[in-house]
């Protein structure tokens, strides 16, 4: 119980810098930048850690998957202005990689600053959650040096409290209307 108090406290935390925001700044959530990356498993798997299913009970449900079987990471940032991606993270010889710390970095300073450069955004907040090559500190300095205190995520300036997925729309929209695209 105690965890999910933390949890709690953090998220609201969150909500109270936001109305505050709000209150000054009414269309502020649409300076709001979520980003995530998603798996997409090409034989067909859906990864349910990018689906919500809210239910009273708890299915019993028993899914078969290959061990190993090949994916698709897939980032995008979404804010009012539009998509920015995706953009797919690959290695030198164009296979498939999941994200780390270093390809994650490539990716902002590669993809995501020059798209960010291609549209007019004044006052932008990038939004990120607690991934591990989210937070290295190397990441951390690089999303300052380029947001400012216009940050939030887990070490940042603004902190995006953990196992909040439900609160970003790439997470409770995104993923699984690109999913029912596909199907």
């Amino acid at each position: 119980m105690a965890i999910h108090f933390k949890y709690d406290q953090a998220r609201r935390r969150l909500f109270e810098w936001a109305q505050n925001k709000i209150a000054v700044v009414p269309d502020f959530h649409k300076q709001i930048s979520f980003s995530d990356e998603a798996h997409f498993w090409l034989n067909g798997y859906v990864n349910k850690q990018n689906c919500r299913i809210w239910s009273e009970a708890h299915p019993q449900v028993y899914v078969e998957t290959p061990l190993h079987p090949e994916k698709l990471t897939v980032w995008c940032a979404l804010w009012a202005g539009g998509i920015i991606g995706p953009y797919f993270f690959k290695n030198d010889e164009g296979h498939n990689v999941t994200v780390n710390c270093d390809r994650y970095r490539v990716m902002i300073n590669n993809f995501f600053i020059p798209e960010l450069n291609n549209h007019d955004v004044q006052e932008l907040w990038f939004q990120q959650d607690g991934a591990t090559c989210h937070t290295a500190r190397v990441t951390i300095d690089l999303l300052k040096d380029t947001f400012g205190d216009h940050l939030i995520s887990r070490f940042g300036p603004v902190n995006w409290p953990p196992k909040s997925c439900d609160l970003t729309p790439l997470d409770y929209f995104l993923w699984g209307y690109a999913i029912g695209l596909c199907g």
